[in-house]
């Protein structure tokens, strides 16, 4: 570890203690989708006490940060809407009062995803201090909504925003390694129409449960045929809800609907999903039955309403992508080890970045992604202050700091 990296991490460790004050701020106020105003706020402020060159808080809600003013432009981003608590009874403690004990901050989007958030910006301070970065102009942004639509935050940044980087990084949690990709997903919905009757008579109609039933079995078989891919895996469904509509409990049904969750791995498209998804319905004797992708039209918390459809594409970067080489050599120079380069599990705002705009990701978070949306969550303390001397790293590596 060269003296510029082996300063860079001990300043982070030394920051260890701020960054998790700053994370516990966020945690103690909730941030759901479409809520998160309040907590946008405390980032604004930390971003502003911290010496950020700008910060400013865009038409959806996203608080963007920035530093310093290069022709280069990059960017890293955590998301800071969280998933609500659950069952209060699964848990040791409220997960809104944050502690910290046994080397760790426990608490509701500590790993998911306020943890990045935090280690960001205390990169940012570290980068400012130590003068990392002459090339680059770096956006630091805390996005809105992203639980309940992941990618519809960057698709806003990148066309209303007009702010489009060579490159994103992922701060989502990673167990500290350095992720390249993810599956894409979709929000699909089967529906087939019935004929209602009275229930004494059932064969007076036609019940579109026992329709929709079939169908959902043919999607159980389709699972089984999806495509495979050595890196990513295995693509998807499954049914995840079941509706129905009918004159009362004592009549046969006149529509049956269920939502599907799938996810795509790589060479799996929109088109292709929804023609596997058609054939199924076939295969059931519903060859008429209606299949649609959703969309996602929700009111964000200042107002503004930006639709968008719930096709996620899949995204991965290469083995030789020079900005995983970049990355790659920085997390040795400043952690002083190899990183184990993988994917994520779940989505996020890559899908949109990567996926729809073809801009490359990297992914390096603290926490481990197996506490995401888990009771009793929590992060290392020792992630928080290696993940804010990565970022900084990188950005002493991309700008040729030796």
């Amino acid at each position: 570890m060269s003296d510029l990296y082996k300063k860079i991490f001990t300043r982070a460790k030394e920051l260890e203690g701020e960054t998790a004050r700053f994370l516990m701020d966020m945690v103690r106020v909730p941030s759901f989708s479409m809520t998160e105003g309040e907590v946008i706020q405390v980032i604004k402020r930390e971003m502003e006490a911290q010496g950020f060159d700008e910060v400013r808080v865009d038409g959806i809600g996203n608080v963007i940060g920035r530093i310093g003013h290069g022709p280069r432009v990059i960017a890293f981003d955590a998301h800071v809407d969280t998933v609500y608590a659950g069952d209060l009874s699964l848990w040791d403690f409220d997960p809104f009062q944050p502690k910290i004990a046994d080397g760790q901050v426990w608490g509701r989007g500590t790993v998911d995803q306020e943890g990045g958030m935090a280690a960001m910006v205390t990169a940012g301070k570290i980068i400012k201090e130590m003068g990392l970065n002459k090339d680059f102009t770096i956006y630091f942004t805390g996005t809105v909504m992203e639980e309940d639509c992941d990618g519809l935050c960057w698709k806003y940044i990148i066309n209303e925003d007009k702010i489009r980087p060579e490159m994103v990084v992922i701060t989502e949690p990673t167990n500290m390694n350095i992720y390249r990709g993810h599956r894409g997903r979709m929000e699909m919905q089967v529906r087939v129409k019935g004929l209602s009757c009275h229930g004494s008579a059932p064969e007076r109609g036609d019940n579109a449960i026992y329709k929709i039933s079939r169908i959902a079995l043919e999607i159980e078989k389709l699972h089984e045929r999806l495509a495979v891919d050595p890196f990513l895996g295995k693509g998807s469904i499954c049914v995840s809800q079941v509706f129905f509509t009918g004159p009362s409990q004592c009549a046969v049904p006149d529509s049956a609907t269920i939502s599907l969750d799938r996810r795509l791995t790589l060479g799996e498209t929109k088109e292709i999903a929804v023609a596997e998804v058609k054939d199924a319905a076939k295969r059931a004797g519903y060859p008429d039955a209606e299949v649609t992708v959703l969309e996602y039209a929700e009111k964000a918390y200042t107002g503004l309403v930006y639709p968008m459809e719930k096709y996620f594409p899949t995204w991965a970067i290469p083995e030789n992508s020079p900005w995983l080489i970049q990355a790659t050599a920085a997390y040795e120079k400043v952690l002083d080890k190899k990183p184990f380069v993988d994917k994520w599990t779940f989505s996020t705002n890559g899908i949109s970045i990567a996926g729809m705009e073809g801009i490359p990701c990297i992914g390096l978070g603290p926490g481990d992604e197996v506490q995401a949306h888990f009771p009793n969550e929590h992060t290392p303390l020792e992630h928080l202050s290696g993940a804010s001397a990565f970022y900084a790293g990188l950005v002493a590596q991309l700008n040729g700091k030796d």
